[in-house]
């Protein structure tokens, strides 16, 4: 697909700011981002970035949608899209998408990315995991999308957890394999 555009769905987890740095580093890669953010991401996003978090997330969005709008084109699999993240992914909205729930635009978007054999990257937010948690890890994992939980690379020894964020969300988009890789890779010389 020549088409660089990913649906960046933001849900209402802790860890906002992994929405914000995988907007950031698509940004950098000349990626159009169709973003998605549920009201629950909307006031995470001011708890956890700041009142202008939202904002900044927009301005780096070439559409945004409602996430109530279920008729905008990222609904409709005719529509050329080449991956889609959630980021952070609640365990609601996991749950949404390992059954099948198209219940808002970034639920249905979810499933679009699977039914058209698209990447779907979540980075599923939460600790520690129950069963359902699990199973439905495991669900939407047999359906091919990639469960990516935001675990720091320790062995970078980054400085800020707002670094660590930025790795994390750089992992989430070179799983896309839209460009060149943007993460820090581990090498001996770069151990801590």
């Amino acid at each position: 697909m020549s088409v660089r555009r990913v649906v960046l769905g933001v849900s209402g987890a802790s860890g906002a700011m992994l929405g914000l740095a995988a907007a950031r580093h698509l940004s950098a890669q000349g990626v159009e981002i169709d973003l998605v953010a549920s009201a629950a991401a909307e006031r995470t996003l001011a708890e956890e970035c700041g009142p202008g978090a939202l904002g900044t997330l927009k301005a780096l969005a070439a559409r945004s949608h409602a996430i109530n709008d279920i008729g905008a084109t990222i609904a409709s699999g005719s529509v050329p899209v080449s991956a889609m993240i959630v980021a952070p992914c609640s365990m609601r909205t996991l749950a949404a998408i390992a059954h099948g729930l198209d219940d808002n635009l970034l639920t249905r978007a979810a499933g679009v990315q699977l039914k058209e054999r698209r990447r779907l990257v979540l980075l599923a937010r939460e600790t520690p995991l129950t069963l359902a948690h699990l199973r439905n890890m495991a669900a939407v994992t047999e359906m091919g999308a990639i469960v990516m939980p935001p675990v720091p690379a320790f062995y970078l020894s980054q400085k800020s957890l707002a670094e660590a964020a930025s790795q994390i969300a750089a992992r989430a988009v070179d799983l896309m394999a839209l460009s060149a890789p943007c993460a820090q890779a581990w090498s001996p010389d770069s151990a801590g």
